[in-house]
């Protein structure tokens, strides 16, 4: 047989036994349901690994893949994980949605009481716990008061927050903030003019996401709020624990002690953002009073921890407001 002729047959063959099944499965009424139990090598056939992975890349696959240059900052060290980090698909199926309580500024910018389920994530971590209440949390608990104590700030006193910000690729990601709601509408206005003006921020993740570690979440380079925690080497609240201050690319902006208790050294944190407590040089994500970042601040109230005399912490704004 000519062989010009043999892919025309194969393929009318092909159609004429398809069109005889459905013909039979039409005579017989036999729903696809049926077909599917009495033909189960071609309905529940599994595809082969290579084809799905084609059309639908693992999570492992699209982690591999190369990502985006960041801008300018391979000339600079980069801050390691925190080891408490959860995956980003994770974190990102843990954000909140707007309910009917939210306060709404723009798409994707709004705040809201504490959800039950945003409650049940941070106590014990960022928020803390009473003794007698430990043995009923699901996770070990790192942040616990004793039952006689009166936490400074109440879950009522705090507002979950949601805003959109740019990343250091320059790409868009959804971010999550609690803070206490005398300065929420504050940071929704100046989160919404740093989106509007593409102001690259590495992430903004609830410090849980860190097990309520501070220091895991500076050296990921994570922008956070509350944390019900005491000034680092101090007895003494800080500000983080009322949810007034806020940390902006902390690695990038780091805590700088002088003559930390008189030994005369100088102690700065995270560890690795030595380099970047030098501000007389010029680098990316550097807070100084020309950073867009200061000056919106500054408008809506806040004072700078840069501006402190024996210590800089140049990643830290905080604003007075009234604690009932």
């Amino acid at each position: 047989m000519n062989q010009k002729w043999v892919k025309p047959l194969l393929l009318l063959t092909a159609i004429v036994i398809i069109c005889s099944a459905l013909a039979r499965i039409m005579g017989r009424g036999e729903t696809l349901l049926e077909y599917a139990g009495h033909n189960p090598e071609i309905a529940y056939a599994t595809p082969s690994a290579e084809a799905d992975s084609d059309i639908f890349p693992s999570p492992q696959q699209e982690r591999s893949a190369s990502p985006s240059p960041v801008p300018e900052k391979e000339n600079h060290p980069s801050p390691g994980p925190g080891t408490n980090l959860p995956s980003e698909t994770v974190s990102d199926l843990l954000v909140e949605e707007e309910s009917s309580e939210s306060t709404h500024y723009e798409n994707g910018f709004f705040y809201q009481p504490l959800s039950d389920a945003v409650i049940a994530r941070i106590t014990g971590f960022s928020y803390p716990v009473f003794e007698s209440a430990v043995p009923t949390l699901a996770l070990k608990a790192v942040n616990v008061i004793s039952d006689e104590e009166i936490p400074a700030v109440s879950y009522g006193d705090l507002r979950y927050m949601n805003v959109l910000y740019y990343d250091f690729n320059g790409e868009v990601q959804t971010g999550e903030l609690i803070c206490h709601k005398g300065i929420a509408q504050d940071l929704l206005e100046i989160f919404y003019e740093l989106y509007r003006n593409e102001y690259q921020i590495e992430k903004i993740r609830l410090i849980d996401e860190y097990g309520g570690d501070d220091t895991a979440s500076m050296e990921d380079n994570n922008t956070s709020c509350f944390n019900y925690r005491l000034v680092d080497g101090t007895s003494s609240l800080s500000r983080h624990a009322l949810g007034c201050a806020i940390d902006i690319n902390p690695f990038y902006n780091p805590y700088v002690v002088f003559n930390k208790n008189g030994s005369g050294e100088t102690y700065i944190s995270p560890q690795g953002s030595e380099p970047y407590a030098d501000r007389s040089k010029d680098f990316p994500y550097k807070i100084d009073e020309n950073d867009l970042c200061y000056k919106l601040f500054k408008e809506h109230g806040f004072t700078w921890g840069g501006d402190w005399n024996s210590s800089k912490d140049y990643q830290h704004f905080q604003k007075v407001v009234e604690i009932e």
